[in-house]
């Protein structure tokens, strides 16, 4: 696809929009204040590293979008949006100030007003700012209204992960490749983002994560100038991005030799993911799955081990995270969530500080109608030795 061509095709946008406009009815909300660029991205197709600086996407039940910003981003924004207006402020001035104007110019002033409360990028001072002025509306907080309707993938998104997936791939084998006794984790960070961008990934969400067994249990850490020797193992979790879409995975590598009981922790962790992906199936429940995984793991011996989740969904993500957002929605214990057709999830097959060998595989999974797709395919399960 050509960067001139606009990532979503009107149709596409339309029928969201619509999707959202319908929950907003469910609620009897007359606007939206929108600030997760995961969701500004998808309603819009604005993509940029502005976010930094808050963005607000004005969504009313009938009528335009409008979307208030730093007013430099206004070319970024009329090179990619078609479906919405923007109204660009200095940096002297406050948002709050175009928020509350732009509240009264669609009629909104003194009307049901949904906030994302959860958003990483609505700062205190701008809600409580937004809500100080509007102080006739009704506030009511829609975290989640938007990323509810985002983890059901088009199958224009499906294509989207399916890249990323590919990608994801090319730059893990990549890094297992460069693994070897004295190899610095910046070598092998180096090999995995080359082989990963040539292979069409954009910037992931995060990561990737790259630590040694002495860092294996720190969850979000990554390369620091660590060298790898023999008999050490290698922690290896990453996501490629195509078009913001995730697609993230992991395997663990043992440098020069494996210890003992390793190839029967590989074997666990394999038969952890096709518990998986047999569990995943259109209407199970997020936490039937998790007790499908957690059956393999007490049938191997492990009786008091237990995980967070097996896993989470992934979709559109911007820094700083793949999950698209600040919450993880996972394959959690008791979980009622029911499961859909076009949910992608970051599986979790994950065995450390156990009574066994260390060993660990993740995979970027699609629900299709027949049931889970395996995406990042092309790297071993099996028991990895550099």
């Amino acid at each position: 696809m050509s960067t001139t061509e606009d990532v979503f095709p009107p149709t596409e946008l339309k029928t969201r929009l619509a999707a959202v406009r319908s929950r907003m009815a469910e609620q009897e909300l007359d606007g939206l204040v929108i600030s997760a660029p995961e969701n500004i991205y998808y309603l819009t197709g604005l993509d940029h590293w502005g976010f930094f600086a808050c963005h607000l996407l004005i969504v009313p039940r009938d009528g335009d979008l409008v979307l208030t910003g730093r007013a430099i981003e206004r070319i970024t924004f009329d090179n990619q949006v078609r479906n919405a207006r923007f109204e660009g402020h200095a940096d002297h001035e406050d948002v709050v100030d175009y928020a509350v104007r732009i509240l009264a110019e669609l009629g909104l002033s003194g009307g049901r007003l949904g906030i994302e409360k959860r958003s990483l990028f609505l700062t205190p001072r701008i809600a409580e700012g937004i809500q100080a002025r509007e102080n006739g509306a009704d506030w009511r907080d829609a975290s989640g209204l938007v990323d509810a309707l985002r983890l059901v993938k088009s199958p224009l998104e499906m294509s989207y992960t399916r890249k990323a997936a590919k990608a994801a791939d090319a730059g893990t084998l990549a890094a297992i490749e460069a693994v070897r006794d004295g190899a610095s984790d910046y070598e092998i960070a180096a090999e995995c983002h080359r082989a990963m961008i040539l292979a069409g990934s954009e910037y992931p969400g995060f990561g990737p994560f790259i630590r040694p067994t002495s860092r294996l249990g720190e969850e979000h850490t990554t390369w620091r100038g660590d060298a790898f020797h023999d008999g050490d193992a290698m922690f290896l979790e990453i996501a490629a991005a195509y078009r913001k879409y995730q697609a993230p995975m992991g395997r663990l590598v043992y440098v020069g030799r494996a210890p003992d009981g390793a190839e029967k922790s590989a074997e666990m962790a394999r038969d952890g993911m096709k518990a998986i992906c047999g569990a995943l199936r259109p209407g199970v429940k997020a936490g039937d799955v998790y007790a499908a995984w957690r059956e393999v793991v007490r049938a191997a011996g492990l009786a008091n081990y237990d995980r967070h989740h097996c896993g989470y969904l992934v979709s559109i993500g911007f820094p700083p995270s793949w999950t698209g957002g600040s919450m993880v929605t996972g394959l959690a214990p008791g979980s009622q969530m029911a499961l859909e057709t076009g949910m992608t999830f970051h599986a979790q097959s994950w065995f450390t500080d156990t009574d066994c060998v260390d060993y660990f595989i993740s995979n970027t999974v699609l629900l299709g109608e027949e049931g889970a797709e395996i995406l990042t395919h092309e790297t071993p399960e099996t028991l990895i030795v550099r």
